[in-house]
């Protein structure tokens, strides 16, 4: 059985920093890697957790939009967090990049190297 993907490739987001793709469109989905803070152009981390929420939910909308999606086609998220006493900044900008009905999401405290948070999505590509 041979599975049908195609990779997403933008300079509107950060190059991968290991050996995986930025996003993937499978059948009605994409999936885009967990995207970190960082500025594509300037390659800037930004130290304040709600400045990294927007770059890193900038970042997952400029992979979206190379397959076709936006922020509205989003059905799920996972928000990485250095520290959970982050999760009420990174919730205000969170709601106010996504839209009702909200993607279903978890989010957890977890280790990251030099961020403080990471997202992931998957949209339905229509």
């Amino acid at each position: 059985m041979t599975t049908n993907f195609t990779q997403i490739i933008t300079q509107n987001a950060p190059t991968p920093a290991g050996p995986y793709s930025q996003g993937i469109i499978t059948d009605n989905f994409v999936f885009t890697a967990g995207q970190r803070p960082q500025d594509p152009v300037t390659g800037e981390i930004k130290k304040d957790i709600k400045e990294q929420t927007r770059q890193v939910i900038e970042n997952i909308q400029a992979i979206l939009k190379e397959s076709g999606c936006t922020l509205k086609d989003v059905v799920r998220t996972t928000v990485y967090l250095s520290d959970i006493k982050y999760f009420d900044e990174m919730n205000s900008v969170y709601r106010e990049m996504f839209s009702e009905p909200f993607p279903v999401r978890t989010t957890m405290g977890v280790q990251l190297r030099g961020i403080d948070v990471e997202i992931d999505a998957i949209a339905l590509k229509k």
